[in-house]
């Protein structure tokens, strides 16, 4: 079996086994939308964060989409996707959890 190796062109970096792909397009969403909880739950006024997280959560999806087509890499594309996105809501239901009581 061949191994699995391809080269990304948007980032420069060798790819290999999909772990690099993971931590260049999942993660930082996840940083992106936890700072973005934080900065509302920071800087938004208490009856403004149940407005303003949904917001947050079309952010991340728009970065989210921004990572994978900078990817160039179809494999695993809807798996990438889907644990940006689901990583996302489990962040802003954690952050809702905490803000809306304070709301």
């Amino acid at each position: 079996m061949p191994e699995l190796q391809s080269t990304s062109a948007a980032w420069g970096v060798v790819v290999q086994d999909g772990l690099v792909r993971w931590q260049l397009s999942v993660i930082p969403v996840w940083v992106v939308v936890a700072i973005g909880a934080l900065l509302i739950g920071l800087l938004s006024p208490p009856q403004h964060y149940l407005t303003w997280l949904p917001i947050a959560l079309a952010g991340g999806t728009f970065i989210t989409f921004c990572v994978q087509l900078a990817l160039v890499q179809k494999e695993g594309l809807v798996d990438r996707v889907m644990a940006s996105l689901g990583g996302s809501v489990i962040i802003l239901v954690i952050a809702t959890a905490i803000l809306a009581p304070l709301a």
